[in-house]
């Protein structure tokens, strides 16, 4: 399972990673609401933890923007403030669950169980994008009658391109969440695992390609014609 945190605390942000990788899931990190927005509207995160003290976009807002750009990945606000004023704020914001901090890591994991039953409609196995489908767990492409298993770096960069087919993303913002945004990788290590994606698409037949758009970017276009 993926999980986004939005959180400008760094050490809280790390040591909520920590209890989710511990516990099996795959995180990501940003620290401002408007990095939580782009974000989370690629459609690709099972869970968002979202902070509502943040700079430059609040975690209200995060919530309205994501629901209004009909991203309905569940989110569960994190928050110092414990007024019922602000629990309704948030939930009418388009939140699913509301924890006050502090709180323990069972506490957390507990939410975020209860949180995946509750919205399983929304929690996808599969991404499709075109004529192209990608399994989360087993990390197959597929085309029709046709499989390929991608490698673990081609499936971060396949699941981010399929889960906004059509826009744009950038090498820097490829390199953040497909490595980390610790990571030394450049520039050239984008380059090459696109080709190699590009020769998987093209193996199982796909009617989709990835499209460079200059000094930008990638983008994934659902057929060749597009």
């Amino acid at each position: 399972m993926h999980v986004l945190v939005v959180e400008d605390d760094v050490r809280l942000a790390e040591a909520l990673a920590r209890i989710l990788e511990d516990n099996g899931y795959i995180v990501d990190t940003v620290h401002d609401g408007q990095a939580g927005i782009d974000y989370g509207r690629s459609g690709t995160y099972d869970v968002i933890i979202l902070d509502v003290m943040l700079p430059k976009v609040d975690g209200f807002a995060v919530a309205q923007r994501l629901r209004r750009a009909h991203v309905s990945t569940p989110i569960l606000l994190l928050t110092a403030r414990d007024a019922t004023t602000d629990k309704i704020a948030g939930l009418d914001a388009g939140a699913d669950d509301y924890m006050t901090k502090p709180f323990s890591p069972a506490e957390l994991m507990a939410h975020l169980r209860a949180l995946t039953r509750r919205q399983g409609d929304v929690v996808f196995e599969t991404l499709t994008a075109g004529d192209l489908t990608l399994n989360l767990e087993s990390l197959d492409l597929t085309c029709g009658a046709e499989t390929i298993r991608l490698s673990q770096k081609e499936f971060a960069i396949a699941r981010i391109l399929l889960g906004s087919p059509g826009a744009v993303v950038s090498k820097e913002a490829l390199i953040a969440r497909a490595w980390g945004p610790d990571s030394n990788a450049s520039e050239n290590n984008v380059e090459a695992y696109i080709s190699f994606l590009r020769k998987k698409i093209g193996h199982v037949g796909s009617t989709a390609r990835i499209e460079t758009i200059r000094s930008v970017g990638y983008r994934l276009a659902e057929s060749a014609g597009r």
